[in-house]
């Protein structure tokens, strides 16, 4: 569990982020991303499919940026390694909950979810003046 700095926790609940992953060739991938914090933990559904799903198996190292849409000088970044595990659903169901959405349904028959836990090493909170 974090603790995530008082001044940005408004931020966990944001709509999106941006989360970095490392590609195979070692350069940065970029994708928006549905997540929640749940249990002072940071957590997203992922197709098993999907290169940033790739990219978290083969190296954990990660970002995840979050951008307050009403002032992009704020945000709060978390850096650290993903823990990536089988999804059973529960995840899934969890973060479908939070966008009204069904995540299976972006699924192909044969496709696996993964849940994916992020465990910080830094956070930086950022409020800068525009």
């Amino acid at each position: 569990m974090t603790d995530f700095p008082s001044s940005h926790t408004d931020l966990l609940d944001a709509e999106v982020a941006t989360l970095a992953t490392i590609d195979d060739d070692g350069l940065p991938q970029l994708t928006e991303v549905w997540f929640i914090h749940d249990g002072g933990e940071l957590r997203l559904s992922l197709n098993g499919e999907r290169f940033k799903t790739a990219n978290l198996k083969a190296r954990g190292a990660c970002s995840l940026l979050i951008l307050d849409l009403a002032n992009p000088y704020r945000y709060l970044e978390v850096r650290g390694t993903a823990r990536v595990e089988e999804d059973g659903g529960e995840l899934a169901r969890k973060v479908g909950e939070k966008y009204n959405a069904d995540l299976t349904a972006y699924d192909g028959t044969d496709d696996v979810r993964y849940a994916v836990t992020i465990e910080p090493t830094k956070v930086y909170p950022v409020t800068m003046r525009g």
